[in-house]
């Protein structure tokens, strides 16, 4: 059956527990299916998208709306914002802080970024947990290439892993780079970020002790959602323009 709002609430041509496929090989879902994906009501999706929060479907034939993984994408995001105690009203205004052309794995990216605020986000797990966490069969290998990107670290005979980055972590696994190289994008990416963080310190804690030193700790609490949202995209932007001209360059 097709709803007033163009969207299927029974079984659609791409109906099925794991989704149909595009033409190119993108997820297809029904509405019912994103919402079983994403652990959420049918009736949360449609009042998200009566918000703006997400994107409107796809319309299909017979106007059956198709959602895909960019949807899927940003429910798990508005999830995580909930869940560090962001109101409604704030996490519309953050998403449209976001730019609009976000893929999937940015807003992966995006989620994992907002899940690192929480205090205790590392958890220790032993060898043989790894692998259910991470997905997938891992080869020690594999396990180097995380710990050399961070995302899991070896204490005694556990792991710490931080598994708001281990799902994005694993899918670098994929990527044909050596570990020599991962080793020498993290060193990068750890002295400018911490050059950033030095500089943002010093701009707010100046602004702030002209008018009341106690708003120190207030600001900061603040803040943080609001800069790290600011430094990932701006850093996401000028990737993709350091990318783009690489490659005209080849």
């Amino acid at each position: 059956m097709t709803t007033d709002t163009g969207e299927s609430t029974g079984t659609g041509p791409s109906s099925g527990s794991g989704g149909g496929a595009g033409e190119a090989g993108e997820t297809v879902l029904t509405v019912d299916e994103l919402a079983a994906r994403a652990g959420v009501t049918v009736r949360t999706v449609r009042f998200y998208s009566t918000r703006g929060l997400l994107p409107p479907p796809v319309i299909g034939p017979r106007r059956v709306g198709h959602y895909g993984r960019d949807h899927l994408a940003r429910l798990a995001l508005i999830e995580e914002l909930q869940r560090q105690g962001m109101t409604l009203a704030a996490i519309e205004r953050y998403l449209r802080q976001l730019p609009p052309d976000l893929t999937p794995r940015d807003l992966a990216l995006q989620r994992a970024v907002v899940a690192s605020w929480a205090p205790d986000a590392v958890e220790t797990v032993a060898r043989e947990e790894l692998d259910g966490r991470a997905g997938r069969s891992l080869a020690e290998e594999d396990v180097e290439r995380l710990v050399a990107m961070g995302v899991v670290e070896r204490v005694g005979d556990g792991l710490r892993v931080d598994p708001a980055l281990l799902r994005l972590g694993v899918e670098l696994l994929d990527v044909p780079l050596s570990q020599e190289s991962i080793l020498a994008a993290r060193t990068v990416l750890i002295e400018h970020a911490r050059a950033a963080a030095h500089d943002l310190s010093r701009v707010f804690r100046d602004a702030v002790a002209e008018r009341d030193p106690r708003a120190v700790k207030s600001l900061s609490a603040h803040m943080q959602p609001l800069v790290v949202q600011a430094l990932l995209t701006t850093f996401q932007r000028s990737l993709k323009e350091e990318l783009r001209e690489w490659l005209a360059e080849s």
